[in-house]
């Protein structure tokens, strides 16, 4: 297999991030929700407007999982204030890791995983917190795989519909 380059974007790469944002998000959950419920959290949340905003925030980092210089997966941290519940200034939190349907099981989520608990040791944080859907079976698995422990639960808004996210941590040495 080619060599996956794991890459620090800014605002010059919004657009390919809306792109693969929109992509990986549909292709992950359209199946399972409403299509309205779909489209607004698409417009919403993958919005130019918002998007800039998050790749602006001095306390989010974006990164791209990029194959023969194509963008196959993505990866969204935040720290302290940024984070969407715990805002823990020792924590960082892990919002997305997206990878492109086709490209799944070729190890390029754990490479976005491994960029994140480098940022995460950088920084000298003492613990790695995220969500995942209750019925994202396929995260949670991966997340349990790599040490996390399920702490809490959440609510999650897709459009009109509720669903429960389990908040895992893992705790750094």
């Amino acid at each position: 297999m080619e060599t996956v380059v794991i890459k620090k974007i800014g605002l010059s790469e919004l657009e390919k991030l809306q792109k693969i944002g929109k992509q990986t998000f549909s292709e992950t959950f359209a199946a399972i929700n409403s299509e309205e419920n779909m489209k607004q959290y698409l417009t919403e949340k993958f919005s130019l407007e918002k998007l800039t905003d998050e790749l602006t925030n001095s306390n989010s980092e974006f990164y791209f999982a990029l194959l023969d210089e194509k963008v196959v997966g993505y990866l969204k941290v935040n720290f302290a204030a940024a984070q969407t519940e715990l805002k823990d200034k020792n924590a960082l939190e892990i919002e997305r890791i997206y990878v492109l349907k086709e490209h799944k099981g070729n190890k390029i989520g754990q490479l976005l995983y491994e960029k994140a608990l480098q940022v995460a040791q950088k920084s000298s944080l003492k613990y790695i917190w995220l969500g995942v859907w209750e019925e994202n079976h396929g995260a949670l698995h991966f997340y349990k795989k790599n040490g996390f422990i399920a702490f809490d639960k959440h609510i999650f808004r897709l459009g009109d519909d509720e669903q429960t996210d389990l908040l895992m941590k893992l705790t750094l040495k």
